[in-house]
């Protein structure tokens, strides 16, 4: 791979993360993540309590795109053709014509994902996987970059529907933004009390940019010794006794996308072992369950993932 590729990546995504921490200060590991999963081609699930920051984070990211966005507000009233569209009749040309839904975007943020019906929920399941949408016997294709960046509270569970397993698997990687530290939240009231970052956020990139670094992570090499250090850690999560259900395929597919991401953003044109250590908490966690037996002792998937990362052999090698 040309090393001009990837100083191109490296400068436009410093231009993203740069914008992004305009907005959400302090937390360069998550902004980090959300930029990997972008240009993975991947989907982006943001959990965590009220107030800390979820929407303005994929807000940031979107903005700083010039790209169609759509943003949805998931509710309980919210119907699937709201999500994916409906064929409406024409009176003057005797015809149904097709009005496009809220996921017809180059990034479609989905604000409280989990306080629409399971049935809303389900129709974000063909987009997502296959970037397509089937309306009425009619496949309608999704314009790349396609993202999807949804918003969820794991604290409020009054009015929410928890998202299934197969639509969470469908998420590339899930992230917690976290409090800030007591420096980040100062900087923040300077600054957010005058004005809201976002209002003066410009975009840096568009649509056209992100096709061709998407191209350019793809061709990052992942030796065969890294491929099997990443089903190795996917695997463990199968047979493992505290875990009622593992990573699928999909998962295993996410890990090493997202890593070769990683390698990218790092200068490198090859996926190192750490690449996919480091991301396996973000991928991995959110699709396993744990047991009840391992829930009543208080482990989490994240706790159990920890020990499975300890356990698996790291290869030896650069990769490269």
């Amino acid at each position: 791979m040309p090393g001009a590729d990837l100083e191109t990546l490296s400068r436009v995504a410093g231009r993203i993360r740069g914008n992004i921490e305009r907005v959400i200060e302090g937390k360069p590991d998550v902004v980090f993540s959300t930029i990997v999963v972008l240009l993975a081609e991947g989907h982006l699930l943001i959990e965590d309590v009220p107030g800390v920051g979820k929407t303005q984070l994929s807000k940031a990211l979107a903005r700083s795109i010039d790209c169609t966005v759509r943003r949805i507000q998931f509710t309980p009233d919210l119907l699937p053709s709201d999500v994916t569209g409906v064929s409406v009749f024409n009176q003057n040309t005797r015809e149904f014509e097709f009005r496009p839904g809220g996921v017809f975007a180059n990034i479609v943020v989905g604000d409280e994902i989990n306080r629409a019906s399971p049935k809303t929920q389900s129709a974000l399941l063909e987009c997502m996987e296959e970037r397509q949408v089937t309306v009425d016997n009619t496949t309608y294709q999704l314009e790349a970059p396609f993202m999807v960046i949804a918003t969820q509270n794991p604290i409020e569970m009054e009015g929410t529907y928890a998202l299934p397993e197969a639509q969470r698997d469908r998420f590339m990687a899930r992230v917690s933004v976290g409090y800030p530290v007591p420096a980040a939240e100062i900087a923040m009231l300077a600054t957010h009390t005058q004005m809201n970052p976002l209002d003066d956020l410009e975009p840096v990139t568009d649509a056209s940019e992100i096709r061709k670094l998407i191209g350019i992570v793809g061709q990052v090499h992942v030796s065969d010794a890294v491929q099997r250090y990443a089903v190795g850690l996917t695997s463990a999560t199968r047979s493992h006794d505290e875990l009622s259900l593992g990573a699928s395929p999909r998962a295993t597919l996410h890990l090493v996308r997202a890593a070769k991401a990683s390698a990218a953003l790092h200068g490198r044109d090859y996926v190192l072992p750490d690449d996919v250590s480091s991301l396996a908490a973000p991928v991995l966690a959110h699709r396993l369950l744990p047991t009840v037996e391992a829930t009543m002792t208080g482990r989490s998937p994240a706790s159990v993932l920890d020990g499975i990362l300890a356990s698996v052999p790291v290869p030896a090698g650069s990769g490269g």
